[in-house]
């Protein structure tokens, strides 16, 4: 224990603290051990802590002024962008802080699978992961249907008749996610009830990500296990600290680019349109952050397996650890897998942009193509390159690039230091 260390001196507060030891967290946090050759891709953990909390705040306000009524809904929205005091800049930090979560979810995860951060012993750190992501988008999509605009609308109405096509239970989950029989404002009144209740319910998965974290410790760049406290670490406060403040401040410029000169730039025109029931809009899209999805939904011509298809894309990457048979985490040292790494990363863009294309002629055949290398990559490539990949010589610790010694000196310098 350091001399620093903050202990309590009353009766009361060691009572408190040795019930609960809220008081002595802080000597964890600041003291933990952290593997000194973190990149600055391992700072969107805190990141996206950041976003969480930016989210939960901004909602809880909009909701304060918000009215879940399909005849007021729309009209409740340009009440808070006109007459709420910086209810403007509340909406559009709400409305972009989603895409920065997003974007900053998948450098997270891309992150993960390039440097092997789902291998054990970190399974369930990636499994809490995965569900985290996977309420995330259904709070998205549920708060993208609350502005009642004719793309929230259709969104929501294309959307929810997909689960139509599961056989026997499929119309009752449909009437029930409608309350009725088309989408109306029951349809709304559940939605914003969902959408109010499941960012509390990411930010315990994130406490228990935080936590289940903090059992093996930290992955790093080399993907070797480290003892702690050791040589190859530093504490957490203040080296990380500072890293992920800075990293955390380049972020903030970015996000108050596009709330403060482009706001509405990664949302739809159609949105600013009043929900009506009996015009469809040209071409219904979802947010950027879904079209992925939406293309695998659309490239399968029967509507159950473009289902089944599209929540098969995300449980892939729940049993990830275990179709990945390599020894081996860093991408650094495997010179295959990271050739096909960047093909898969490749991948989903074009997937991303397939699902804002219409779902015909080349773009539905190149939507197919991609699906199809998205699964081939996880289900085969994967499980057959862990057993004929020849990989790179790993060094037997952090420093040893530094220090000399290695095997694989001049790469490792080149890749991680």
């Amino acid at each position: 224990m350091s001399d620093h260390d903050y202990q309590p001196s009353s009766k009361l507060g060691k009572w408190f603290n040795d019930r609960l030891p809220l008081l002595t967290l802080s000597n964890h946090l600041r003291e933990y051990p952290t593997p000194k050759n973190l990149n600055y891709w391992w700072t969107f953990g805190g990141i996206l802590t950041f976003c969480l909390i930016v989210q939960i705040v901004t909602g809880l306000t909009l909701a304060m002024h918000y009215i879940p009524d399909s005849d007021l809904a729309f009209a409740s929205v340009e009440h808070i962008m006109r007459d709420v005091n910086y209810g403007w800049l509340i909406r559009y930090v709400h409305a972009n802080g989603a895409s920065m979560f997003f974007l900053a979810v998948y450098i997270h995860i891309f992150r993960a699978l390039y440097y092997g951060s789902y291998k054990s012993p970190r399974e369930i750190i990636w499994i809490i992961g995965m569900i985290i992501y996977f309420l995330m988008m259904a709070t998205a999509f549920m708060g993208y249907v609350l502005p009642w605009g004719q793309m929230s609308f259709w969104g929501a109405t294309v959307i929810t008749n997909l689960f139509s096509a599961i056989p026997f239970v499929g119309e009752g989950i449909v009437a029930w996610l409608w309350g009725g029989f088309a989408v109306d404002n029951p349809t709304l009144t559940r939605f914003y009830a969902l959408h109010y209740l499941l960012p509390f319910l990411i930010f315990g998965l994130v406490a228990l990500h935080i936590w289940a974290l903090h059992i093996p410790g930290n992955n790093n760049p080399i993907g070797i296990e480290i003892k702690k406290p050791s040589k190859d670490t530093v504490p957490f406060h203040p080296y990380i600290v500072i890293k992920d403040g800075f990293a955390l401040l380049m972020f903030m410029i970015v996000f108050a680019f596009f709330v403060f000169y482009s706001p509405n730039i990664l949302g739809h025109a159609d949105n600013y349109i009043e929900a009506n029931p009996m015009v469809t809009p040209a071409h219904i899209v979802p947010e950027w952050y879904l079209l992925p999805f939406y293309a695998i939904l659309r490239s399968v011509p029967d509507k159950l397996f473009g289902v089944i298809a599209m929540f098969a894309a995300i449980f892939v990457l729940i049993i990830l650890p275990w179709l990945d048979t390599s020894k081996i985490r860093s991408a650094v040292f495997r010179p295959l897998y990271k050739q096909f790494y960047w093909i898969l990363f490749i991948d989903v863009l074009i997937l991303g942009y397939m699902g804002a294309m219409p779902a015909e002629g080349l773009y539905l055949l190149i939507a197919r193509v991609a699906t199809a290398y998205y699964f081939i990559h996880f289900l085969i490539i994967l499980p057959i390159l862990g057993y004929k990949e020849k990989t790179r010589p790993v060094p037997l610790s952090i420093t040893e690039p530094v220090l000399g010694g290695s095997p694989n000196l001049e790469n490792i310098k080149k890749k991680i230091i």
